[in-house]
Order: C-alpha cells, then sequence, then structure tokens
C-alpha cells in the first residue's frame, strides 16, 4: 500500500504567482502549501513533509538562491525547482549549483511545470517503494534458519507452517535468546502477507513516553517536539504484519490502547482525533511470564487472552540436545568465511564442552561463544581452551535456579547437579571415565550408567 503523497511547498513573494502555482498544481491533483518568503518557507520544512519544493529566484529578504543552499544543506534529498524571470545561463548554473534539480524561466509552459513535477513525485513513490522493500528484505526469514531437529524443534517448524498460512493472531513466549525474532519473521514469511511490509517494534528499547507515538503515530503539536506529524509503525504495517517484541514491557495504559487496536483495526494518533484504520497481523513475543505478570498487575488479562489465539512455547537450549552440535556447526560455517579462518569442526573435547553447558543465554550465547572461539583458535579445529571456561554463565545459572527453584521439581534440579558435577570430573580428567569415576568415587560401571540415565554422551566414545 502507497502512502499518500505529501504537498509541493511553493515559495513566492508576488501573491498572484502564489495562487497560479496553486491551482495548476492544484487542479492536477497535488496538495500544495505556499509561502511568500523563504523564511516563512524554512518554518514550513521545519514542521512538516514535502516531496518537492518550487522557489522564485528573487524573493524579499533571502533570496531564492541563499533558501536553496540551506535546504540542500538541511534537507539534501529533497528536490528543489526553480523559477525566474531573468534567465540567463549563469544564473542557471548558479541554481543547479545551489542543489536545484530543474530551473524554469517565466513565462513557462504549464505542461513544462507538469513535467518536472511529476518527475519528482515519482522520484517520491519509488523512494518509498525502496524503502518498503527494506523493510521487508532487511532480514533473510525463512523456516530454513530455524535450526534443530530435535523434536521440539521439528512439531515448532511444523506449527510455523501450519499457522503462517493463516491471519491468527499469535504469542511467542520463551527466555531470552531462543529465537523469537526468527519465527515471527518466518510466520510472516510464508504467510499471504509476504510481499508486504514487516514491522518490528522492541518495547522494552523504546521509553514509554514515546512507545505510544512510535506505534501509533502524532500530529503536529501533540507533545513538545512534535514539530511535524508522524505516520505511526501500524500505518506503515498496513497489509503486511507488525511484531511486537517483548510485550509484557508495554505499560497498562498503553496495553488499554492496543486492546481497543486488536478488536477493529482502529486507532487515533497521539494528540489526534480522527480515526484512522489499518489491516494488520500481529505477533507479539515475550521472554516474561505472562500470568506472573497479570497476577502481579502488570499486564492486562483480557490483552493476554487476545494475544494468545496461537502460543509458540520455544524450548531453552539446554533441553534440545544434540542442537547444541548442530547450532554451533553451523555458526562456525558462517564465522570461518565472515573471518576467512579455515576452520571445520571441534575437537571431541570441544564439542563435549559446548554438550555439557546450561546455557542461560540460549542460541544467542552459542553463536557468541563460537565466534569467540573461531578468533583465538591458532589450529585445524576448535580446541576446548578456545571455548570460555563458563565461570560467569555458571553463576548466572545458579542464580537463575535460586530464582525459579520453587517452579523446580527436587528431581529435575538434583538431576542437573549431578550432571554438572559429572561434567566437572570428566574435564578435569580430560574426559577419561577411568579417572573420572576415581574422582566421584564411582565405580567405571556406575559412572557410566549414571550418565546413560542423564543422556550424557562423549563425543569418541562409546558407552556400552
Amino acid at each position: 500500500m502507497s502512502l499518500p503523497l505529501p504537498p509541493v511547498l511553493v515559495v513566492d513573494d508576488e501573491k498572484n504567482m502564489r495562487r497560479s502555482l496553486q491551482t495548476l498544481l492544484g487542479d492536477e491533483g497535488y496538495g500544495v502549501r505556499v509561502a511568500e518568503s523563504a523564511e516563512e518557507g524554512l518554518r514550513f520544512l521545519a514542521q512538516e513533509t514535502f516531496f518537492m519544493v518550487v522557489t522564485d529566484a528573487r524573493l524579499g529578504g533571502m533570496s531564492g538562491y541563499d533558501f536553496l543552499t540551506k535546504i540542500h544543506s538541511q534537507w539534501p534529498d529533497l528536490p528543489t525547482l526553480m523559477i525566474t524571470a531573468y534567465a540567463t545561463p549563469k544564473l542557471a548554473v548558479e541554481a543547479i549549483k545551489a542543489g536545484a534539480i530543474d530551473y524554469l524561466a517565466k513565462p513557462f509552459e504549464p505542461e513544462e511545470l507538469f513535467h518536472a513535477v511529476a518527475r519528482c513525485a515519482e522520484r517520491h513513490r519509488l523512494l518509498q517503494e525502496n524503502a518498503a522493500l527494506r523493510s521487508r528484505t532487511g532480514e533473510n526469514y525463512s523456516l530454513e534458519k530455524i535450526i534443530g531437529e530435535s523434536p521440539k524443534m521439528r512439531e515448532l517448524r511444523q506449527l510455523v507452517r501450519t499457522v503462517a498460512a493463516t491471519d491468527a493472531r499469535v504469542l511467542i513466549l520463551g527466555e531470552s535468546g531462543t529465537g523469537k525474532e526468527l519465527v515471527a519473521g518466518a510466520l510472516h514469511a510464508l504467510s499471504r502477507r509476504k510481499n508486504e511490509n514487516y514491522i518490528r517494534i522492541n518495547c522494552a528499547a523504546i521509553p514509554e513516553t514515546l512507545l505510544e507515538s512510535e506505534l501509533f503515530g502524532h500530529e503536529r503539536g501533540a507533545f513538545t517536539g512534535a514539530l511535524k506529524q508522524k505516520n505511526g509503525r501500524v500505518e506503515e504495517a498496513d497489509g503486511g504484519t507488525i511484531f511486537l517484541d517483548e510485550i509484557a514491557d508495554m505499560g497498562k495504559p498503553l496495553q488499554a490502547k492496543l486492546l481497543r487496536f486488536l478488536e477493529d483495526g482502529t486507532f487515533t494518533r497521539v494528540g489526534g482525533t480522527e480515526e484512522l484504520r489499518v489491516n494488520v497481523r500481529l505477533i507479539a513475543a515475550t521472554n516474561r511470564d505472562l500470568v506472573q505478570a497479570i497476577s502481579a498487575g502488570e499486564f492486562r488479562e483480557d490483552l493476554y487472552h487476545r494475544l494468545n489465539v496461537v502460543q509458540f512455547n520455544l524450548p531453552p537450549l539446554r533441553e534440545r540436545g544434540e542442537d547444541v552440535q548442530l547450532l554451533a556447526e553451523h555458526f562456525l560455517k558462517i564465522f570461518r568465511a565472515t573471518l576467512n579462518k579455515n576452520l571445520n569442526s571441534f575437537t571431541p573435547a570441544a564439542g563435549q564442552k559446548l554438550r555439557s553447558h546450561h546455557w542461560p543465554g540460549n542460541v544467542r550465547e552459542l553463536r557468541n561463544v563460537v565466534e569467540r572461539a573461531l578468533i583465538l583458535e591458532t589450529g585445524n579445529e576448535i580446541q576446548p581452551g578456545s571455548l570460555p571456561d563458563f565461570t560467569s554463565e555458571q553463576r548466572l545459572q545458579k542464580s537463575g535456579q535460586m530464582i525459579s527453584a520453587v517452579g523446580d521439581s527436587l528431581g529435575a534440579a538434583l538431576e542437573q547437579k549431578e550432571r554438572e558435577l559429572i561434567h566437572a570430573a570428566l574435564e578435569q580428567s580430560n574426559f577419561s571415565l577411568t579417572r573420572a569415576a576415581e574422582q566421584l568415587k564411582l565405580t567405571r560401571h556406575s559412572l557410566r550408567y549414571r550418565m546413560q540415565r542423564l543422556n550424557m554422551k562423549i563425543a569418541g566414545h562409546e558407552i556400552d
């Protein structure tokens, strides 16, 4: 959907000329604003959006040439057409140097004016289309980007295929770094809206006082600093998809306005009274427990039910088994190309170290770990020494476990602790089952049995 064309700004100190240009351009379907001086024109430019400026060369006060220079300095992409009754080759050169895209000598035929204005209008539309295209293709979202062969990830991809074809609202839940944005992008890329805009807003990254304006837009003068009307992101997403990440960080007053928007697609800009309507698909995500947020009075229950038509629960990396190795190898291929390093694999010990880590930062943490290892590694394979010792991450894990201990079963907590102790012993014994068993005061058979029960494996070693 193309946004409406902004008006033309006409600047001329002759009243009759202003009226004549306003009538000519208005009859062609263009919106027109007129100013009688360069100074007034600069004020309009600071407050409103125009797709071009038409100005006389000789004005009372600031000259048209100085006006052109200021426009070119402050709004370098704004095309300007100069008109003058004193046309000479020298003045034409001066106008072009000052930033004019064209130069008309009085008297001129209306067709000459229409041709110049039409070129600028088409240029503005092309810039709009390019911006929309960049919005849609800035990220290469596809189902193939959701990597993993664990049962939960296979189920996730199938659910994406099923839900993408509909316009159902989606709520994506999961810890930070589990790939919520990838799922949202894939839902749009596989939908019938894929050729329209995909707009993303991180609700936690924008101050609460500005988030409403960012989402729904504002009218000129709505608040201090609102010098011109601004379209909201929902208008940019009209016909496409809008993704609200970290929606639990949205304040309750704005939640109420979003609830109304979800009912029928209507909204008003901040400071406005006109009711506007768009057709967008909304996808929301958060890493917070929304039920807990509702109980704490921080999130509206009715909004939760509006959003929660289809729910995606993304598994943490620690529950995805061999996907850790699969993802690590995927990131290794990416970074070895960008860093120009000839490394093709991890040593068995390095792979075991990756698989044994708890990954509190999930896939995002793994990506960073692989990039760091590739930078530090000097051999032909990633060695355990090029991986971090995960001391800080283990502290984060323990802190997180203390916070969530009430929700964990005793059996799960004990299993995790047992896994950590076994891994630590294996690492200290250079992954020798015999020495690790001695350190843990177990028989080799007992250690092997415990590792089988915990689904722990050591690459390069068979466990009977």
